[in-house]
């Protein structure tokens, strides 16, 4: 025990020395020849005996063990990493409870402005003025609205059926336009003819008033898409416009034309004042229709007060669930964050109240002290090289079932660290 002592107060230092790199080198170079010498020494005196050194390399551990206890000053050496670590963690602690307190304040208000709006929705069916006005200019606007939307619909009803059928059944007896356009007889002939034809003549007019309906609804939508639609649906409607004065500028061409007119083609009709005029007659008119109609339609929207004010209502209620729901999120990540780092940061501090044991250094002075041991049997204890040889391979033995038990069998660690529970 005396020479152990003396080798571990070789380690003890009182106050840190700022150039003291090579001097400590000389101090571990020391510690590793008394290592050695004192394992010589007992292996003389113990002639080599395996039990013996077991004996020995447990006082070794645990007296290196207590020495590394009190070493103070070299412990806060070997924890300063896990300080500094643990610094880093209450820093990003601090950073995650801010982040925390703002969420939270966030979620505050969040729940404040939905709690206000679940409130005016209930509110407002029993006190509408406090929200809403009477809409009584809405009601006036959506009367004169309806007012001129139904002739305009009789209009085109009568145009589109006799259009349709001067351009699909007809056949003209005179050049006259006003024929074309308006044949007092077309839904009587048409019928006469076929009820197929009479259906698909009354049924002409009702496709151009779904467009209007179409284009009422895709007006309502958002975004570059809706309105490539409407310039769609009005590109359509004037193409069939087209279509049927094209047909009925034809079959007049045909009835007035002589053996000397050229065939009738697009360029014809183009430059003929009559066939703008059937388009126009209709497509202008049917532009009318559908700007009164989706007029008519908003301002029947508008008198249920109500009802839009609950609908708006609903819909803000639901942009913000999706805010909160967000910021919800965050929230509860940063708060799992915290419990992590709270325990990443009581984990260092159990290291930091505990102490580091240089496992490196230990079997460093650990096989220096076995080489000293078996040192001793080759040299100085006197038996048979057999003997010898199987005294050696026990001694191995005992020196690795003792590390074995430390748990230091070729270990990928530089520090053994023991936690303070």
């Amino acid at each position: 025990m005396k020479s152990l002592q003396q080798i571990f107060s070789l380690k003890k230092v009182e106050e840190p020395q700022s150039n003291s790199f090579e001097e400590n080198e000389e101090d571990r170079e020391q510690i590793r020849i008394t290592y050695y010498q004192s394992g010589f020494a007992a292996s003389v005196r113990a002639t080599g005996r395996p039990i013996v050194l077991r004996a020995c390399l447990q006082n070794l551990f645990s007296s290196f063990e207590d020495q590394c206890r009190k070493q103070i000053l070299e412990q806060e050496r070997l924890k300063q990493p896990y300080k500094e670590e643990q610094e880093k963690n209450k820093t990003e602690l601090k950073k995650s409870e801010t982040a925390i307190a703002i969420y939270e304040q966030k979620e505050s208000e969040f729940n404040s402005i939905i709690d206000n709006i679940q409130q005016e929705i209930v509110d407002v069916k029993v006190n509408p003025k406090k929200y809403i006005d009477d809409g009584k200019g809405q009601k006036a606007q959506f009367y004169v609205g309806l007012i001129l939307i139904l002739p305009i619909t009789l209009y085109l009803l009568v145009f589109y059926i006799s259009a349709s059928y001067s351009a699909f059944f007809k056949e003209f007896s005179d050049d006259s336009l006003t024929a074309a356009i308006f044949d007092a007889d077309a839904l009587t002939n048409s019928f006469k003819a076929s009820w197929l034809e009479g259906v698909l003549v009354i049924t002409i007019p009702f496709v151009f008033m779904g467009l209007g309906y179409i284009i009422h609804m895709v007006q309502k939508g958002k975004g570059i898409k809706n309105t490539f639609r409407m310039i769609a649906l009005f590109a359509i409607t004037f193409l069939f416009d087209g279509l049927l004065a094209y047909i009925i500028e034809k079959k007049i061409y045909d009835f007035n034309k002589t053996p000397d007119s050229p065939t009738y083609n697009l360029r014809i009709a183009l430059e003929q004042a009559e066939f703008w005029m059937i388009i126009f007659a209709g497509f202008v008119v049917y532009i009318i229709w559908g700007l009164v109609f989706d007029f008519v339609m908003k301002e029947h929207e508008n008198m249920d007060k109500i009802r839009v004010f609950i609908r708006g209502k609903k819909e803000e209620l639901a942009n913000l669930g999706k805010v909160k729901l967000e910021n919800s999120n965050k929230l509860n990540d940063f708060k799992q964050k915290v419990v992590s780092i709270n325990g990443t940061i009581r984990e260092l501090q159990s290291k930091i109240d505990g102490f580091v044991f240089p496992v490196k250094e230990y079997l460093n002075y650990h096989h220096q002290y076995k080489e000293g041991w078996y040192q001793a049997i080759g040299t100085e204890i006197a038996l048979p090289h057999r003997e010898k040889e199987e005294l050696l391979v026990s001694c191995e033995s005992t020196s690795v079932e003792h590390l074995k038990q430390l748990n230091l069998i070729d270990p990928d660690f530089q520090h053994l660290v023991y936690s303070k529970n």
